[in-house]
């Protein structure tokens, strides 16, 4: 979320600049420079379907901030749990809500499914599993470990000081996929 258009290089080899955080005191959204770790100052590579959609916002935007406020500022805590509310509402499954009908509360259910329209929206429900800015991030992780992306590039760009906390969290993906590791078995015991 801090995140200034000034840390994002579309052109060559498109990548993003981690260079700064930002937290939130009381509602208000506090930049700074000093990261958690050395480790969080990094360079990420992106990929080119990303790289269309930031032109596109770039080319929209006013504001030094990626993700900006009204007035070009960073987002609020609350502002930032609007914009995630968005996010979370194209996800599938059922949802309570309320409406008043003749003066009184009156519950209803909706149960969404993929591909579906909202109704008195104007989006479909694309997300099949329930989202978190967390998750989005293990989802990164996970997919670079899956393309085959080696442990020290993958604990490069998610930004852990040592390796061993990605192999902690994510050896899994990597070492126990027999259909993955079949030929280096039967490669390492073969006859010579």
């Amino acid at each position: 979320m801090a995140l200034k258009w000034d840390c994002i290089e579309l052109d060559n080899v498109p990548r993003i600049e981690v260079k700064r955080a930002l937290r939130h005191e009381r509602n208000k959204a506090v930049i700074s420079d000093q990261l958690k770790t050395k480790a969080a100052r990094r360079t990420v590579p992106i990929p080119n379907l990303l790289v269309i959609e930031l032109r596109k916002a770039k080319d929209l935007s006013s504001s030094e901030y990626v993700f900006a406020n009204r007035t070009g500022g960073p987002l609020s805590y609350t502002q930032f749990r609007h914009l995630w509310h968005t996010v979370e509402s194209r996800s599938v499954g059922e949802r309570t809500y309320y409406k008043y009908t003749d003066g009184k509360k009156v519950q209803f259910t909706v149960k969404a499914e993929k591909g579906m329209r909202a109704k008195c929206r104007k989006y479909s429900y694309t997300i099949d599993f329930e989202v978190t800015p967390h998750l989005l991030r293990h989802t990164y992780i996970t997919n670079l470990l899956l393309a085959g992306t080696d442990i020290k590039t993958v604990q490069y760009l998610a930004g852990h000081e040592k390796s061993k906390t990605t192999l902690d969290i994510y050896a899994h993906l990597t070492y126990n996929r027999p259909e993955d590791i079949i030929d280096k078995v039967n490669c390492a015991f073969q006859k010579k």
